[in-house]
């Protein structure tokens, strides 16, 4: 099981707890990240290339505005007729992976808005709900996401999202959990739009949708999706040990835009009318902001921005 790595974050919260740097050392530290290399090496598993079913489990209370910020994010994935910087393009980046490019369909939607496991999950309790849709064949991700009031094991404490698989008979299939830290931990799990837990309080950055929760969730999102079709069965694209990898987004973590380093995000676009910060454009008119995502010709963290 994959998860968003906690260690990864601590790094960045322990950089913002260092002073400030200047201009000149701003500068250094840039070029010293730059020439660190950056592998993720193949394990000569499986990947999910093709046509991919992504079923969502909803569980606890979204409004209908949450439910569409996430669906349409999903369906931007694949989308041929958004703007530029577009999500599209930051998803064909997983194309440049072994075998080809994997296209995204959001299929089963299920609402358990009545907490059919209590408001207080473990692991083997996500795996159950993500095995609701039951088996729709191997190109299918089922994706749990929990409400703001839903406790999680190791929520907040060693991650914000994970992706695993589990086994409906003696079928394998893939599963990812998120959940909305907005009420539990947004310093952790919705940075930049909250500011951090430690380090300079500096203003955090506008969320696009207006939904620090929400578009928190959808970098977690973004973060274990772009993980499951690279490394679905924990034998694809990863660095480190298994049981704790760098994927293809989690490797790149803190990164939005050009010029990041440890507490600042990059530069990114700023919506003019409402301030808000973005690096990709989707369908219905949707802004986002993206992690950097590793690309496997380049072997850099590639952004959008």
């Amino acid at each position: 099981m994959a998860s968003i790595p906690f260690f990864s974050l601590l790094l960045l919260l322990y950089s913002l707890a260092l002073p400030s740097p200047s201009l000149a050392t701003t500068r250094k530290l840039s070029v010293l990240v730059q020439e660190q290399p950056l592998v993720l090496k193949y394990h000569h598993g499986p990947l999910l290339k093709g046509n991919i079913t992504v079923n969502l489990i909803w569980y606890g209370k979204f409004s209908s505005t949450q439910r569409s910020i996430i669906v349409d994010f999903l369906n931007s994935l694949s989308s041929t007729k958004t703007t530029s910087p577009s999500v599209s393009s930051w998803w064909q980046t997983t194309g440049k992976y072994r075998r080809g490019s994997s296209r995204v369909v959001v299929g089963k939607q299920i609402l358990d808005e009545k907490y059919s496991l209590g408001k207080a999950l473990k692991t083997i309790q996500l795996v159950a709900l993500a095995s609701k849709p039951g088996y729709g064949g191997s190109n299918v991700v089922n994706v749990v996401l929990t409400s703001a009031d839903v406790a999680v094991d190791g929520f907040c404490m060693s991650r914000c999202g994970t992706h695993g698989s589990g086994r409906v008979k003696k079928s394998r299939f893939a599963y990812a959990w998120v959940g909305n830290s907005v009420s539990q931990c947004p310093g952790y799990c919705a940075w930049p739009f909250h500011q951090p837990v430690y380090g300079p309080q500096t203003p955090p950055l506008i969320a696009p949708n207006g939904d620090v929760g929400v578009d928190g969730m959808v970098i977690n999102l973004a973060t274990v999706l772009a993980g499951t079709v690279t490394n679905p069965f924990n034998n694809g694209y990863f660095q480190g040990p298994a049981e704790a990898p760098l994927e293809a987004v989690s490797a790149c973590t803190g990164i939005f835009g050009k010029g990041a380093y440890p507490g600042y995000p990059g530069e990114v676009l700023v919506d003019k009318t409402t301030g808000a910060s973005y690096n990709a454009v989707g369908v219905n008119g949707r802004k986002y902001l993206l992690p950097a995502m590793w690309d496997p010709q380049t072997r850099t963290c590639k952004t959008l921005v």
